[in-house]
């Protein structure tokens, strides 16, 4: 049996459909799956070991068609191997016209995907053969799960203790989070300041102060994440912070997992590197506001979110522009309150002349 997932990106739309593919895996350890996925976002999904075929594809490429010749030309190579695959079945992970269409390009035989309305673009149902229902309110991982085990008749797990998210390290990846956390004698929080919307964002001046927070009163050292475009929001940080105990650090994204999985404590909004880290199994505080925490956030119990519940505008929001941005106006008190609370261990003084605990 060869079985497409279709699941083009975002980096946090990747991570959460992982858990279906290894259940599909432990399933059906004969089947032969493949992933179509957009470039910019294929880096976690490179050298896994449940993969038999990776196939990148450029849609924004695709919909400059008509055009020169020499530009059709990688449009149409991806177009050939995603035919030459032969694959009996697609799933399609991500409910959107392009995402079905490439299912439907694939030449599966069965094309599955979600019901209309927990569709993204609800006219791509027509390109499906089946539809799933997923129950409403359910975390995207769980939602995923549920189309999996709805379109191959497979048992997924339940417990959030058992979703699995298979991502191929190298040595080189493992050495970048080495480096990065050399100085901090293994103890180290990530805080993460960037966000995909501004509205997502909390300010870059606050997570210089948890920083400091976090040394004086958890011991532990911050390493300030950034990716592409936002090193100068990383400096903001830094400059904010008065405990010279943060250093910013830019890492590929799975250089990034491979320093989540040996932290202390991860903090940042709804963004890729929080779903790397919630994947890698770190301790998560969760900063959201335009988003839900109940969908897109940690499925772990234990995690925690810091969000806005006073406030009447935060149902379906989804806003990336506002003129009433109060969401993520969250106090560094409640931040560090969270922090007590995941860590599960009271707050401490730390002698900065000394380096020990008081």
């Amino acid at each position: 049996m060869r079985i497409l997932i279709v699941k083009l990106g975002s980096i946090g739309d990747i991570v959460h459909t992982l858990p279906s593919l290894a259940a599909t895996h432990r399933a059906l350890p004969r089947a032969q799956l493949g992933w179509v996925v957009e470039k910019r976002a294929a880096e976690i999904l490179r050298d896994n070991p449940f993969l038999k075929t990776l196939i990148e594809v450029d849609t924004k490429a695709l919909r400059r068609w008509p055009s020169s010749g020499e530009t059709l030309q990688a449009p149409r190579q991806q177009l050939r191997r995603l035919r030459a695959s032969s694959f009996d079945s697609a799933i399609d992970f991500q409910g959107l016209l392009k995402s079905a269409t490439i299912a439907r390009l694939s030449g599966a035989k069965r094309i599955y995907g979600f019901e209309r309305a927990a569709l993204r673009e609800p006219a791509s149902r027509l390109l499906l053969s089946k539809a799933i229902r997923v129950p409403p309110r359910t975390h995207v991982i769980v939602k995923n799960l549920t189309l999996a085990a709805g379109a191959l008749g497979i048992p997924v797990p339940s417990d959030p203790e058992e979703f699995e998210f298979p991502i191929h390290l190298a040595r080189e990846h493992e050495i970048e989070a080495e480096v990065a956390a050399d100085w901090t004698d293994g103890r180290y929080a990530i805080l993460n300041p960037g966000g995909g919307w501004p509205t997502k964002l909390w300010s870059a001046e606050r997570f210089g102060a948890l920083a400091d927070r976090l040394w004086t009163e958890f011991g532990l050292n911050s390493i300030v994440t950034y990716g592409p475009g936002e090193q100068s929001l990383a400096e903001k940080v830094l400059q904010a912070s008065r405990s010279g105990r943060a250093r910013a650090s830019d890492l590929s994204l799975k250089g990034f997992y491979a320093l989540a999985r040996s932290s202390s404590l991860y903090v940042g909004g709804d963004t890729g590197p929080t779903h790397l880290a919630v994947a890698a199994g770190a301790p998560i505080v969760g900063l959201f506001g335009p988003t839900e925490w109940w969908r897109n956030g940690s499925p772990r119990p234990q995690d925690v979110c810091v969000e806005r519940n006073d406030i009447g505008c935060r149902t379906d929001c989804h806003r990336r522009a506002c003129s009433h941005w109060i969401c993520m106006d969250i106090e560094v008190e409640r931040v560090v309150e969270a922090v007590e609370l995941r860590l599960g261990r009271p707050r401490q003084l730390i002698q900065l002349e000394s380096g020990t605990v008081a």
